[in-house]
């Protein structure tokens, strides 16, 4: 930092002190009668000392989420709102082109009841299901964990095995390959089917995609959403037999089209040329 450069940060330190003092002042003035507002200090991204999040430049981690400490999240997965992934006394991996949905927690344990240090493995295109709780286990490739599902110490779900929605699976449980559990604690249902294990591999390419999609929207800047605004009202629908009288033709505007993913038949490539302008 030049003399310029830190004659400037100076500045910009006093002014901010100066800001604090007032605000105090006032507080003070207001007597019993004032409410004192703390700033959120949300972060999306958190150290825990020497612990670091590495998270791949292609994921995509939603800004109200909290990834916190030692945790690692692999190309093409995403980590979506309000999900909180804490590896404060133990490690956290999530693999590659999986999903961890909105609200969904995972932990780690420093020792278990048996006395086992666990971390939280989480393998390639998982689905992790809206508010599912996954605590010390181990998720293995494809498998699918349903919404509201809990997963407790020890507990390996493998290759194919799916949790059912709202299910608990109990400490030290391993849930086979190609079964499907299910209850409260969760027990052996039934078998999947092939359409079904096909399904796991399609929810996780689908919400790589969908990933995308957000991630663009997330990285607008103010003035690009405020523009977008002005043009859908502009372009909003009306009724076509009004329109037909007088003559209208209206037509969506190419930086409003939506991706393949939500609408088949449109492009994606207008979305990403949009959001790159």
């Amino acid at each position: 930092m030049g003399t310029l450069g830190k004659t400037i940060y100076t500045v910009g330190f006093w002014i901010r002190e100066t800001g604090q003092a007032i605000d105090r002042l006032g507080s003070r003035l207001q007597g019993s009668y004032y409410i004192q507002e703390q700033l959120s200090r949300h972060r999306t991204l958190m150290n825990i000392f020497d612990k670091v999040p590495n998270v791949d430049k292609d994921a995509f981690v939603a800004p109200s989420a909290s990834i916190i400490g030692d945790v690692e999240v692999g190309s093409r997965s995403s980590v979506w709102y309000g999900c909180v992934l804490r590896g404060d006394v133990n490690s956290i991996k999530v693999g590659s082109g999986t999903n961890i949905q909105d609200n969904s927690i995972v932990h780690v344990a420093k020792t278990s009841l048996s006395g086992k240090v666990l971390p939280t493995i989480i393998g390639d295109n998982v689905t992790v299901g809206h508010g599912a709780v996954l605590h010390g286990c181990v998720v293995e490739d494809e498998a699918f964990v349903g919404m509201g599902a809990t997963l407790l110490d020890g507990v390996v779900v493998e290759k194919h095995g799916m949790v059912a929605a709202g299910a608990l699976v109990t400490e030290n449980t391993r849930i086979p390959t190609g079964e499907v559990w299910a209850g409260t604690p969760a027990k052996f249902l039934r078998k999947l089917k092939d359409g079904e294990i096909e399904f796991f591999t399609q929810s996780s390419s689908n919400y790589a995609n969908l990933a995308q999609v957000h991630s663009a929207e997330n990285a607008k800047s103010f003035d690009e959403i405020e523009v977008e605004k002005a043009m859908r009202k502009k372009y909003a629908h009306k009724d076509e037999e009004y329109d037909s009288m007088l003559g209208i033709v209206r037509e969506v505007p190419p930086e409003l089209v939506l991706p393949d993913n939500i609408l088949p038949g449109k492009s994606t490539t207008k979305l990403v040329q949009s959001s790159n302008n």
